[in-house]
């Protein structure tokens, strides 16, 4: 398969919508497929992308506005006129084209809504939160009757051509559209035409409510490596179908915003490059004063042990050296334990299994720090009585770490807090100041200061 230059590609439709020659820019971007054609797109300035929009294929440009955030989508289509963006809209999947409506106002969703070919398609998954299983799903899916003779199933199949993804699983339901089991693609093939599809089908059939959040969705498709996904009302009535590619974008949606938390700073609701220099800001200012304020507590601290720092300076030198072991080792919980709760590891029913599990890892690794610590210490020219403290503060200083790294997140998940917040220099920041305090009250124990 070959692959795109794509500064190449840009630069020949930039170079021709410069011209005016809309045509020749049109037959550059139809040329390529579609995963391109919206990497390109998205490369255009927003004039350039209105230019060319409206004279796309509906198809085509609905196809490349669905691989792009949902915002700038909102934003670039509100900018068209009516009936081009009611044409586009008309060919975009339901799930999509209501994600869309969402962002726009309500006025602007009730007129587009109007004007659709279908809208009691789209209007039904409004009602649902973007990120909930009811956001996700799509309307269009074949639901096959109990009843229904595999031959006929396969008629079905053959007249309304589903597509790709929604046809390796087929949905069975009763005559109230109860969800009722699921047939495999190749065993309907392979059955007998007159067979029943009740007495071939699998009953047990994994679903959930519309109301689910999309990252437990996503965990449970990848435990049972479905392809869709049900989505059935409090009835158990199946209203839509969430499939495999939807999931996908919402965990590179997920792991984007856990990776800004784990940085200390809100998630960005745009892309990097479409998100201005105050926004960022703003979403990033609120993190670094709490971490400013709560950062000078390590200034309380060594404040309120003066008179020790001043009497045994050396105790000084190894503030750098516990504190970020601790930040360190208080890191390495965190990161595990979130990664544990986010793919069902464990949940916060687990917590004291997990404190014990890292009271013991810290001490292990408490015990091996001390004894470099204690040469580190006696190689800089201090006392047996200060290095002594400083391997004791190491022990104390790790096992707390792992303990806090071990609770945080797991509390914080149970006050339906995303734990990722207490990662990172949130965690870092705790530690500083708490493992501060605990090597100068062992070590003024140790000195005698």
């Amino acid at each position: 398969m070959l692959t795109i230059n794509t500064d190449t590609i840009l630069a020949q439709i930039q170079a021709a919508l410069e011209k005016n020659d809309v045509n020749s820019a049109l037959k550059v971007l139809e040329d390529l497929r579609t995963p391109d054609q919206a990497e390109v797109f998205y490369e255009l300035e927003d004039d350039e992308k209105i230019a060319l929009l409206p004279h796309l294929d509906p198809s085509v440009s609905a196809d490349i506005l669905e691989e792009l955030e949902d915002e700038e989508v909102a934003e670039l289509v509100s900018q068209l006129d009516s009936d081009s963006a009611v044409r586009i809209l008309d060919e975009m999947d339901p799930d999509e084209a209501a994600d869309f409506l969402g962002d726009v106002s309500r006025e602007q969703a009730e007129n587009y809504l109007a004007q659709m070919e279908n809208p009691q398609e789209v209007r039904p998954l409004m009602i649902h939160a973007d990120d909930s299983a009811g956001g996700l799903m799509t309307s269009e899916f074949i639901a096959l009757r109990t009843r229904m003779r595999a031959g006929d199933a396969i008629n079905v199949l053959r007249t309304y051509k589903p597509d790709s993804e929604e046809i390796y699983y087929l949905f069975v339901v009763d005559s109230e559209d109860v969800l009722s089991g699921v047939i495999g693609l190749r065993d309907l093939i392979i059955s007998d035409p007159d067979v029943i599809l009740g007495e071939i089908m699998d009953p047990q059939v994994v679903s959930v409510n519309a109301g689910t959040d999309q990252e437990e969705c996503a965990r449970i498709i990848a435990k049972y490596d479905l392809l869709a996904l049900p989505v059935v009302d409090s009835s158990r009535r199946l209203i839509g179908v969430i499939t495999v590619d939807d999931v996908i974008d919402v965990l590179e949606e997920e792991t984007t915003e856990d990776f800004q938390r784990l940085g200390g700073a809100e998630p960005l609701d745009q892309s990097y490059l479409n998100t201005g220099t105050w926004m960022i800001a703003k979403k990033r200012i609120g993190w670094l004063l709490l971490l400013f304020l709560t950062g000078s507590l390590t200034g309380t601290v060594m404040r309120m042990f003066e008179a020790e720092l001043a009497a045994v300076v050396a105790l000084a030198y190894f503030i750098p050296l516990l504190i970020g072991t601790g930040g360190n080792a208080g890191s390495q919980t965190t990161s595990t334990i979130i990664r544990a709760l986010a793919v069902g590891d464990m949940d916060v029913s687990d917590g004291l299994v997990s404190l014990w599990h890292e009271l013991r890892v810290g001490l292990i690794l408490g015990l091996g720090m001390s004894g470099f610590a204690f040469i580190r210490a006696i190689t800089w020219g201090t006392t047996p009585q200060l290095a002594f403290a400083v391997a004791f503060s190491i022990i104390a200083i790790v096992i707390w770490a792992n303990a806090s790294g071990a609770v945080l997140p797991l509390l914080a998940a149970r006050l339906k807090i995303d734990p990722t917040v207490v990662s990172g220099p949130v965690m870092s920041t705790l530690v500083d100041a708490t493992g501060l305090f605990i090597y100068f009250t062992i070590a003024k124990s140790v000195i005698g200061v």
